[in-house]
């Protein structure tokens, strides 16, 4: 028999960015309750800000009976002298009888105690308290709170509580506060508790006094408002989908409305209007035109029939946050940009001060400008004195906006500040722009530096960090990642690979380690190497192919990856392949190291003469990329198909074995100027 079973606890309003983090959890934690309770059913959970539903239209009105089995020890270890053990009189407290009720079975070839009882199931509603306890204990919002005398703990006081089996009231009592049959609406509708006769009339009651209980109801609301709003006036909303999730977390009753502000505060970059807006008042940006317009739209969460004091209100908020915005800007200006108060601020212990830091980057930014220096003039058309000038400005300018009032106030604006400012103070574009850009790419599929440039400077930044954090030891373990060294190597392999960019991991770090107190560079380079492996879309045996070549190029390791995996990748690869691990296993014998000359005069058979022109047409060629090599080389199948039907390697002239066996070392030799083919599995 299954009953509709309706919980809800009502609380004071959810904080929404930690009820979104575990949103998730919360529904698959009620789950795995019912699983562990046997009690498993279909079921709805829903949020407002206010309350945390659970609906069951079928559940089970109890467990279902069950037969336990209980195996005990192994009776040679049960019964000494004719008597039972302590191991047997446990086993038998256990199963809560005497040791003469335990029967006898046979488990793993040995004779065991066992006993079976039959166990009845509980009705569900005896256990609804404990599984409530549960699930509230499972919720890790993170930071929460204690209210009144009490001292347990929660992410908000719990006001009111319904839990509803079937149209009965089940008495269950969470922090202090007991279930009945009453729910809280909209305050504007109604401060007072609502009855709720029956679980079929909660959702209609809701309904009526203003609460859209289904998360996806409201967001559907919303964005056709945004839709309604976007035509009638002729604006674009900035549809942020982080924001519109916390938007509908603290809304119980949404409307989209239009506010305007003054146009004068357009004069503010668009970033910050847009950072007030969101940041402070989750406010949507609305564009005109392609630009920013000095409008906004609000997600009000008020029952009323007259919005017009709702925006008026909503407007009076934004603007004294848009004056201070626009205060913080022309002070910042007229004050200019300058590194002086850097020296005073610590960057991590053991790495000096944030002045230290743009000293190492500035030295960074001028080995690796220098190596790119061909491709950074030719893109440019500037010469390498005008180039290193203008290196020197962009990396020792990239943080002096963290001395600005604006970057005080909105810290991640960072960056985007001290390009406004270098360009608004007449600045080079290649200087403002790798300003704006030192911090590409933030993160996975991210955009990227514009210039090679910029990527010099968010390269140097992100090396910096990267030899730095080594050099005192704070390396990434596990999943523990603070300082996002992994993120920035990432970013490095992008950069280069976009680009086309020379990295030879090895070589930058003899290039750079100087800069740094001496630590083991080899775990830096096992670092690079490993998230270079993990970053790179490919076959895993194909990237650890190439990786056995012994390239440390970050860009040949990514043509080379992409090359053979393109081809691995192929339907008729697997067939073609075993020629090829038979030429890498046959070459476990050779010393690739050595000259490994071969004399034609020793070739005794055809497919040798044959295979030998073939392999030398093969190396002697000039090929557009890896891929186009890798096809010539495994094109060689058919000639080594007949060289091991005809030829004997292992023949008893030494000799003649040893060339036979140089040949085929050859052939693998060369394919490991690209890749280890031995690594490869298909």
């Amino acid at each position: 028999m299954t009953q509709a079973l309706l919980i809800e606890i009502g609380v004071e309003e959810l904080p929404a960015i930690p009820l979104l983090k575990i949103v998730s959890n919360i529904e698959k934690s009620w789950k795995n309750i019912l699983e562990e309770y046997k009690l498993s059913c279909d079921f709805e959970f829903v949020y407002t800000p206010r309350r945390l539903v659970l609906k069951h239209a079928d559940i089970a009105v109890k467990q279902a009976d069950s037969t336990v089995e209980l195996f005990g020890p192994p009776m040679q270890a049960a019964i000494k002298d004719g008597e039972p053990t302590q191991a047997a009189q446990g086993f038998a407290r256990k199963c809560g009888v005497s040791f003469d009720a335990l029967g006898r079975a046979e488990k793993n070839g040995k004779e065991v105690l066992y006993f079976k009882k039959e166990e009845k199931g509980s009705e569900t509603v005896s256990l609804l308290q404990e599984m409530l306890e549960k699930w509230i204990a499972s919720m890790s919002f993170g930071k929460m709170m204690r209210w009144g005398s009490r001292t347990d703990e929660y992410i908000r006081p719990i006001r009111w509580l319904q839990v509803r089996m079937g149209d009965a009231s089940v008495p269950v009592e969470l922090f202090g506060v007991a279930s009945d049959t009453k729910t809280y609406v909209h305050r504007m509708v109604t401060y007072d508790a609502v009855e709720v006769p029956t679980i079929d009339a909660y959702e209609g009651i809701l309904d009526e006094c203003a609460v859209m209980l289904h998360p996806e109801e409201r967001e559907a609301k919303i964005l056709a408002e945004f839709d309604a709003l976007e035509s009638t006036h002729n604006i674009i909303i900035e549809r942020d989908r982080a924001l519109l999730a916390e938007v509908v977390a603290i809304t119980e009753n949404p409307k989209a409305l239009v506010g305007s502000f003054d146009e004068l505060f357009l004069e503010l970059p668009p970033e910050v209007i847009i950072t007030s807006m969101k940041e402070h008042q989750r406010y949507f940006p609305v564009f005109e035109h392609g630009k920013i317009a000095n409008k906004f739209v609000v997600v009000s969460n008020a029952y009323t029939d007259d919005y017009s004091k709702v925006i008026a209100g909503n407007e009076r908020v934004l603007k004294p946050r848009l004056a201070d915005g626009l205060f913080f800007y022309k002070n910042d200006l007229k004050n200019g940009l300058s590194t002086d108060g850097l020296e005073k601020v610590q960057f991590i212990d053991g790495l000096g001060t944030l002045s230290d830091k743009i000293k190492r980057e500035n030295n960074i930014a001028i080995r690796l400008l220098a190596l790119y220096m061909d491709r950074v003039e030719s893109s440019t058309g500037q010469s390498s004195a005008v180039l290193e000038k203008a290196m020197d400005k962009a990396i020792n300018l990239a943080k002096a906006d963290l001395m600005s009032e604006m970057v005080y106030e909105f810290t991640e604006l960072q960056g985007l500040m001290g390009y406004y400012y270098a360009k608004a103070l007449g600045e080079e574009e290649l200087v403002y722009n790798a300003i704006k850009e030192q911090y590409m790419p933030v993160g996975e599929g991210a955009e990227l530096p514009s210039s090679v440039f910029s990527s010099i400077v968010a390269m140097s930044i992100k090396l910096d960090t990267l030899f730095g954090l080594f050099s005192v030891g704070k390396i990434p373990t596990g999943s523990k990642d603070p300082f996002a060294l992994r993120r920035a190597v990432n970013g490095i392999a992008r950069i280069v690979t976009a680009y086309d960019l020379t990295f030879n991991i090895d070589d930058i770090i003899a290039l750079l380690k100087g800069n740094y107190d001496e630590f083991d560079t080899n775990l830096l380079s096992e670092f690079m190497i490993e998230r270079i492996n993990k970053s790179l879309d490919a076959n895993p045996s194909v990237i650890a192919s190439v990786l056995a070549s012994g390239e440390r190029d970050i860009n040949e390791i990514a043509k080379k990856v992409a090359a053979l995996n393109e081809i691995v990748s192929s339907d008729a690869f697997k067939e073609q392949f075993t020629t090829f691990k038979r030429v890498a296993n046959i070459s476990k014998d050779v010393d690739l190291e050595s000259s490994m000359k071969i004399d034609i005069s020793l070739f005794k058979e055809d497919a040798e003469v044959t295979l030998y022109n073939a392999y030398e047409k093969v190396v002697n060629a000039t090929y557009s990329d890896y891929k186009e090599e890798l096809e010539a080389l495994f094109g060689l199948k058919r000639e080594l198909d007949a060289y091991f039907d005809d030829v004997l390697v292992n023949t008893e002239d030494e000799a003649v074995k040893i060339n036979r066996l140089h040949t085929i070392g050859s052939v693998y030799k060369t394919f490991r100027n690209i890749a280890d083919i031995k690594e490869i599995s298909v």
